[in-house]
């Protein structure tokens, strides 16, 4: 599991060992200059010769820049820094210009964004340490400016300069993952200690790259904090938590499936919601519905019985109309039917209606909610949080979070990046799919597989409608929701041709490859995105 924390856990976990005399900001800067040769190796080009460009602010961000700059020097990079301020760091300064690394006070100029960009276009490699997790909001002059400059350049240069950020991209929310103002897309992100949420958390999450970790020692200090702000799941988390029948299990034991999804506009819906599910491996799905979607379920899935009975997990409203009165009066019907029978629910599409008015206004987490940012907007502007989709978008983990606090929820809402989120514990981040996951049905298949997976852990989520784990005091079904959009996410890829692996602690990959799919297409490739997690 990738864990992220706050830059105030950060700051008191650091505490400890700058007071023993660790020597932090050294172990900082000697990773990242092996990070930066290591690229340049890693993208055929020479380290020596190479000209870097160090984007220097008054922190100790720039601190570690500065050293790294020495070292740098000494591998054979030509180094130059542009001090955008005029108090950095003393002794990285020091260190730099004693190593022969070549000084521009920059932050003297009547216009630095000019400057800068004219240094930056002698250089391959730009390193951006020009803020650190101490700030907060759109950069400042001169730093925005700058920024704007130097990320209007990079656009214009398609596979080139190389842009390393120091522990964060300059102007994200560090502990929220917003984007306030101009930011410097990065390659790489080398971040100290451990991650920080923005480097998780969309939208910020897209400008950071492929992220570092550099340990510190911080490990032992976070984990006896308040544990972390928010989680990536990885292949060998979901394995964990994904049931595999022993030879004792049957069809009740690996879980049943209510459905209640399709309509006779909508009817596909139906169908993709359950193709999702039998392909994650269940005992059996009941589907209940309209006759021109359950014609189409028999066609399609001969597996599923299409009678009432027992069940142990519902998913509701994929492809339902909310202005169908009949149909909504069914989706009620059966939410306060799970509810009494303390069952695990996904709430889809037309389902989330139900949750606009305070008729539920105390949700368990067993409820998942799965809207998109339109429909996340509605249910918050319905329970009187005025918001719409640009602001959704703009703030995904606290509008998500809200939401869990005001229905009791657990919501996953969906996007680039998938954000799951509990009344309480951590935030679930996972981006693990690719663009082409954008398409009609795929959110369908995604309620199905998380209602699967919700159904075979039916009976525990039952014993106890909180679900918590004590191990890492994380909500159980917040887990399963961040499983199954793993899942998904790399069934998606898988589909688009793109490859799937796991990049280890050290860092993992956004593809922004592949070829366009259906939502079919991803429910076909659930079982081998299982197998890159099981097998």
């Amino acid at each position: 599991m990738i864990r992220a924390h706050t830059a105030a856990d950060v700051r008191a976990a650091e505490a400890p060992l700058l007071a023993a005399g660790n020597p932090l900001m050294a172990s900082a800067a000697f990773a990242l200059a092996t990070v930066v040769t290591g690229e340049l190796r890693r993208r055929g080009g020479r380290v020596s010769g190479s000209v870097v460009l160090l984007l220097v602010g008054g922190g100790n961000n720039g601190g570690d820049a500065l050293y790294a700059g020495a070292h740098l020097v000494r591998r054979g990079c030509q180094v130059h820094a542009a001090l955008l301020s005029a108090h950095a760091h003393p002794g990285g300064t020091e260190a730099a210009r004693a190593a022969g690394v070549r000084l521009h006070e920059v932050h003297r100029e009547s216009d630095p964004a000019d400057v800068v960009v004219a240094l930056a276009r002698r250089a391959g490699v730009w390193v951006d340490a020009l803020t650190g997790i101490g700030a907060r909001g759109p950069l400042r002059d001169p730093l925005g400016p700058v920024v704007a400059a130097l990320a209007a350049e990079r656009a214009a240069w398609p596979d080139e300069p190389l842009v390393v950020a120091v522990d964060v991209p300059s102007g994200i929310g560090v502990d929220d993952g917003t984007v306030p103002g101009p930011v410097l897309p990065a390659d790489v992100t080398v971040t100290m200690g451990t991650a920080k949420p923005g480097l998780l958390l969309p939208p910020a999450a897209d400008v950071a790259g492929r992220v570092e970790v550099v340990e510190l020692g911080l490990s032992g200090p976070l984990a006896a904090g308040d544990g972390p702000s928010v989680c990536t799941l990885t292949g060998a988390d979901v394995a964990d938590l994904w049931p595999v029948p022993g030879p004792g299990d049957h069809k009740y034991s690996r879980g049943v499936l209510g459905l209640v999804a399709g309509s006779q506009t909508y009817p596909g819906a139906a169908a993709l919601a359950a193709a999702g599910a039998l392909r994650t491996g269940l005992g059996m799905v009941r589907y209940l519905g309209p006759e021109v979607p359950t014609a189409m379920v028999r066609q399609h899935h001969p597996e599923v019985v299409a009678v009432p009975g027992r069940v142990q997990a519902w998913v509701l409203g994929p492809g339902v109309d909310p202005a169908d009165v009949a149909r909504a009066q069914q989706l009620e019907e059966h939410l306060a039917g799970a509810l009494d029978a303390r069952l695990p629910v996904v709430l889809d599409a037309g389902a989330l209606a139900l949750v606009h008015e305070d008729a539920h206004p105390d949700l368990p987490a067993t409820a998942v909610l799965t809207p998109h940012a339109g429909e996340l907007a509605a249910l918050l502007t319905a329970r009187g949080e005025d918001t719409d989709r640009d602001a959704v978008e703009a703030a995904p983990a606290r509008h998500a979070r809200l939401a869990a606090e005001i229905t009791g929820a657990t919501v996953l809402l969906k996007g680039a990046v998938t954000v799951v989120a509990a009344p309480d514990g951590p935030l679930y981040a996972q981006d693990d799919a690719t663009p082409w996951l954008a398409t009609a049905g795929a959110g369908d298949v995604l309620a199905g597989v998380l209602g699967a997976l919700l159904a075979a852990y039916g009976d525990v989520l039952a014993e106890d409608v909180r679900g918590d784990v004590p191990s890492d005091g994380a909500g159980l079904p917040a887990s399963l929701a961040a499983a199954a959009a793993l899942v998904h996410g790399r069934a998606a890829r898988l589909a688009a041709g793109e490859r799937v692996t796991e990049a280890g602690p050290r860092g993992w990959s956004r593809s922004r490859r592949g070829v366009p799919i259906t939502a079919g297409d991803v429910a076909a490739a659930v079982p081998a995105a299982l197998r890159t997690v099981l097998g």
